[in-house]
């Protein structure tokens, strides 16, 4: 699973930090009304940074998650995000790209293959995650509010490989106090959304987002809350507000977590 995870065992610190621009559809226009049949594209690289919450394991091996929004960007190896989209008439297809690689987190508890736990552990894991999402939106409302309807499917990928060795409470969850997991979980969710924008100006707007869905998962939902603004000729800044949730559970691997925080992007037309 993507997680990483570390506990000290002097002094129990969270500082668990990721950036991730996850899976969803952003708004590729600023407020576009459907007026010409030619083509018109949008490549958005952006970054999210975010706090998570929830439980994360690998082989029946898994730790509660609290991050803390201030310690963003300390554990980033390195990462990609961004958004491209195609648009012809009421149309819009879009591909989101997602790839992270994190490590150095830290935990409060770890649950062993016994479902025991113990509260002070220590956890050396590099994790990895990659998510694909193809979707199509087509647009049903074309006035000051403009409202499309969006189909979706989002491919997750999770790698993780964790060294966990229990500094107290020994046996408790595994014996011996140490325990090496290493795995990797992948599933694809069909999601259904609806996005309103609203226009401001020639130059800016407003929009919210929400979709639902599973299949892969048990369930997954996003929701967006931004604004976009035309600053250039073919350039647009965008910011707002993100929430993803999973509920992802099979074969020892969890991945049941809320991501949720701002987000920053470039929007490029051509």
């Amino acid at each position: 699973m993507d997680w990483l995870v570390k506990i000290r065992t002097k002094k129990i610190k969270q500082r668990l930090v990721i950036v991730l621009g996850i899976l969803g559809f952003s708004v590729s226009q600023t407020a576009r009304s459907v007026e010409t049949n030619a083509w018109e594209f949008e490549a958005t690289p952006y970054l999210f940074a975010a706090d998570l919450n929830g439980k994360i394991g690998v082989r029946g091996v898994s730790s509660d998650i609290n991050t803390s929004f201030s310690d963003v960007l300390n554990n980033l190896d390195y990462g990609f995000m961004g958004l491209v989209t195609a648009r012809k008439g009421p149309w819009t297809y879009g591909l989101e790209t997602v790839y992270i690689k994190l490590s150095d987190q830290i935990s409060k508890s770890v649950t062993g293959l016994s479902g025991r736990g113990a509260n002070n552990a220590e956890l050396n894991i590099t994790s990895k995650m990659s998510i694909y999402q193809w979707s199509v939106a087509y647009q049903v409302l074309d006035e000051a509010t403009i409202i499309d309807l969006l189909g979706a499917l989002r491919y997750t990928k999770l790698a993780t490989s964790a060294s966990i060795t229990i500094t107290s409470d020994t046996g408790t969850v595994f014996p011996g106090g140490k325990k090496s997991a290493s795995g990797s979980a992948s599933w694809t969710d069909a999601v259904i959304g609806v996005r309103a924008t609203q226009r401001i100006s020639d130059k800016a707007a407003l929009f919210t987002y929400a979709d639902i869905g599973g299949g892969g998962s048990d369930l997954t939902y996003q929701f967006m809350l931004g604004a976009n603004l035309d600053f250039a000729k073919n350039y647009s800044f965008k910011v707002g507000y993100r929430q993803l949730y999973w509920d992802y559970k099979k074969q020892g691997d969890v991945w049941n977590v809320k991501i949720h925080g701002p987000y920053l992007g470039l929007g490029i037309r051509f």
